[in-house]
């Protein structure tokens, strides 16, 4: 492709609106550019790199015997409704009603569509297994989109489904889709990751995410990875053996009320009384779908929301407002504890549950109870785990200690089970005549979030760095001077003779200073940059660089093919 005849309109100024390094050389390198909050077009580079993944995720998804269909992106409400779905998974669900006043949704996901499919199509057990997928737009109304493609409310994913007769079957076809995403992730030069997460509104037994480990802001999650045991969950899921547990008084004594002036957070408190963190017991309000819950954790440990979401069944979880709080506490914030609470529900942690003698709020302003025990003072609806796991736990596998690292989320795999068979009735017959709902699984790759958390991984100060198996050309060509005749006519030789031997070329024909077309080369980051200079020419030689190296080498014009295929055997 000559640079003149595509599109490539490139900045030189970072986008005020662009956070992530990521979203920022993509603006700047002329890869997309924004429409609305949340909505971006692809430029041809872009669409290049799309095709690029695509291509790798359909040719390791077909050889996994997945069947590549398309699905609509629009799907009436009812179908969700008959899961449950339509209610529980929240705002980001986009809702609309077309002209004959028929309620209809956007999908963010598309297991109600194709269990819909299924349940009118397979209708015994020598139809299964079957694993049917697409490449697709998905629509989530975000509530904050940002970071350009990596949280953004239009975008597209392969998005798999498995059916299956048997839970042995299922594992099977779901260890295939694991394997066939770390294949597609080791060809896209990704290193991926794979730990244990919380399924969410997509419900089922099992669920894993496949996470770009990052160095920047980026990363959109904290994993916990036990080098011992290779134990890896995200933050959400994530359990631990607790390393710094307190000692633990041998008797209970009298709980006692003392004032506390000017003492509301955990500094403060363990400050004014001279204790430590762990001898403090955080009781936080929430609001579960509108109902009042007490979460308690230690007071040197975090709540870990989606723990407690989980623990209470909520379908939306959020901090009590300040004004919430004294109205169920009759203190301000800071000064709520378990003991007296009434009409909420409260859900302890295990650390707390085994604690003597502690640290809580009094219900009242600036007043601390000392002396606190669980069972004896105030009892719970629940004891389970809610807290945050943090670098150093305890991995609960081995005596390994965990390592908390960033990552960004690049696919995603799901055990559901029969949650969406069972309520659109997808069921087979078995070799007896008897009727079973249909085992499922869902397996997501996202299309256009995987090329730019890459770019998280892959830059410098100068620009972008594409992995070979996902960079829009593989080549880019800097002639320096086409008034020159031998330079064009070299250029020209070795574009042709690139292309015809198969690698993708990007010439920059454009009559531009050898600065400006130096940057630019640096910002869009193909792989491979060969220069075109009247000097090297003279002694039939051109210059050749690797964009994730400063060595630049120099190579006969006549072997510059051959240069090129090797080359590409030691990148990534």
């Amino acid at each position: 492709m000559r640079w003149s005849q595509t599109y490539i309109p490139t900045l030189r100024e970072n986008q005020s609106d662009a956070e992530l390094v990521s979203h920022q050389l993509l603006l700047r390198g002329g890869y997309i550019r924004k429409l609305a909050s949340g909505i971006y077009l692809y430029l041809p580079l872009m669409q290049r790199v799309i095709e690029k993944f695509s291509k790798i995720v359909r040719e390791e998804m077909n050889a996994a015997g997945g069947l590549e269909i398309t699905m609509s992106v629009l799907c009436p409400a009812e179908v969700w409704q008959k899961t449950g779905r339509y209610n529980t998974v929240g705002k980001e669900l986009m809702k609309m009603k077309d002209r004959h006043d028929h309620e209809m949704i956007l999908c963010g996901t598309h297991e109600e569509t194709v269990t819909n499919l299924i349940a009118g199509e397979v209708k015994s057990y020598r139809q299964l297994p079957l694993n049917l997928y697409q490449i697709q737009v998905k629509f989530r109304d975000e509530i904050r989109p940002r970071f350009g493609l990596m949280r953004g409310r239009e975008f597209i994913m392969k998005d798999a489904y498995s059916f299956d007769a048997t839970v042995e079957s299922q594992k099977e076809s779901y260890q295939k889709m694991v394997d066939a995403y770390f294949r597609i992730f080791e060809r896209a030069g990704l290193e991926v990751l794979k730990v244990e997460s919380d399924s969410g509104a997509m419900g089922g037994s099992t669920a894993h995410e496949f996470m770009l480990l990052v160095d920047t802001n980026g990363g959109e999650e904290t994993i916990l990875h036990c080098p011992s045991c290779r134990y890896a969950a995200n933050e959400e899921k994530a359990v631990f053996k607790d390393l710094n547990k307190p000692e633990i008084d041998s008797e209970m004594k009298e709980n006692e009320v003392v004032e506390t002036p000017n003492a509301a957070s955990i500094e403060e408190v363990t400050e004014f009384l001279k204790v430590d963190a762990t001898r403090l017991v955080k009781t936080l309000i929430y609001m579960a779908d509108d109902k009042p819950v007490a979460a308690l954790v230690r007071g040197d440990r975090s709540v870990n929301e989606t723990k407690l979401k989980n623990a209470v069944n909520a379908i939306e979880l959020e901090s009590a407002t300040p004004a919430q709080v004294e109205q169920f506490t009759k203190a301000p914030v800071g000064f709520a504890g378990p003991v007296g609470l009434k009409d909420l529900t409260i859900v302890v942690d295990p650390l707390v549950a085994e604690m003597k003698n502690f640290v809580v709020g009094a219900n009242a302003d600036e007043k601390h109870i000392i002396n606190v025990n669980f069972e004896r003072d105030f009892k719970a609806d629940k004891v389970v785990d809610i807290t945050t796991a943090i670098n150093g736990d305890g991995c609960h596998n081995c005596d390994g200690t965990m390592e908390a690292k960033s990552g960004i989320e690049v696919g995603n795999t799901f055990m559901l089970g029969t949650k969406y068979s069972e309520a659109l009735n997808a069921k087979y017959l078995d070799d007896n005549g008897k009727e079973h709902p249909i085992i499922m699984g869902s397996y997501g790759i996202g299309i256009t979030r995987t090329p730019q958390a890459a770019l998280e991984k892959y830059f410098d100060d100068h620009g972008i760095i594409w992995p070979v198996g996902i960079a829009p050309y593989l080549v880019e060509i800097i002639p320096l001077n086409l008034d020159k005749e031998n330079i064009a006519a070299a250029s020209e030789i070795i574009y042709n003779d690139l292309n015809e031997a198969g690698f993708d070329v990007l010439i920059d024909d454009r009559p531009e200073r050898a600065g400006v077309k130096f940057n630019d080369a640096d910002l869009i980051g193909m792989p491979i940059r060969i220069t075109i200079g009247e000097k090297s020419l003279n002694d039939n030689k051109i210059e050749v660089k690797l964009r994730s190296s400063d060595e630049v080498i120099k190579v006969d014009v006549d072997k510059i093919v051959e240069h090129v295929r090797e080359v590409v055997q030691t990148l990534k």
